[in-house]
Parts: C-alpha cells; structure tokens; sequence
C-alpha cells in the first residue's frame, strides 16, 4: 500500500507564493507518474500538473501554465508544487495522487491509485 500525505496548505495573499509538498511512503518503487489536482467549492475536480517519476518530465494544465511548477525528489520520495502568482480562482483543496499503472489518461483522476488527503489553499485577495 501507498500512503500521499500532503502539506504546506494556508492563507495568502494574492499574488504572493506557496509550496506544496506530498511525502509517500510505502510501495513507491511502482510509481509511474504523480500529480496534483485541484477542487474548489461547486466544482469538479480538476487536474493540475503531473511528472514522471523516473525522467520528471512535465505537464501541465493550461489554468496554470507558466505560475506553477511541478518537481519531485525521489530519494525523498517527496513531490512538490511550487505555486506563483497565486490569484483567488486558486483558492481548493490541493491533492496529490500516485499512478503506477502502465495505463491509463494523466489528466483523468481515475487513472491514479492512490491519493491525499487534501490540503486547503486560501488565496485572499
């Protein structure tokens, strides 16, 4: 079993800048990708960014391209989220997840085999 505990979650002011970290513990040799999503009141869950887990290559959503950036540490078995220029439209729970399948979308939720407990993000503006 895999266990994703995120943190670095809080209040700040817009424009200002937070860091999320996600530690896993447990079968991390299998890790494929990981990645973040993102889910605001009333709203889906929405996908952030993710990496792959050997080569760290990226990708990101288009809501957050250029502001956030995604980077993992393997020896840690940490991932983090740098997020800049954080804007209101910001303000969700912050999830990490883990995928070890060879199949399945990046970007869908349901291709991912563990998750987070979440984090809350507050952007004051």
């Amino acid at each position: 079993q895999v266990q994703l505990v995120e943190s670095g979650g809080g209040v700040v002011q817009a424009g200002g800048s937070l860091r999320l970290s996600c530690a896993a513990s447990g079968r991390t040799s299998t890790f494929i990708r990981m990645g973040w999503f993102r889910q605001a009141p009333g709203k889906e869950r929405e996908f952030l960014a993710t990496i792959t887990w050997s080569a760290g290559s990226t990708t990101y959503a288009d809501s957050v391209q250029g502001r956030f950036s995604i980077s993992r540490d393997n020896a840690k078995n940490t991932m983090y989220l740098q997020m800049n220029s954080l804007k209101p439209d910001d303000t969700a729970v912050y999830y990490c997840a883990a995928k070890s399948r060879s199949f399945g979308a990046y970007s869908q939720q349901g291709s991912y085999d563990s998750w987070g407990q979440g984090t809350q993000v507050t952007v004051s503006s």
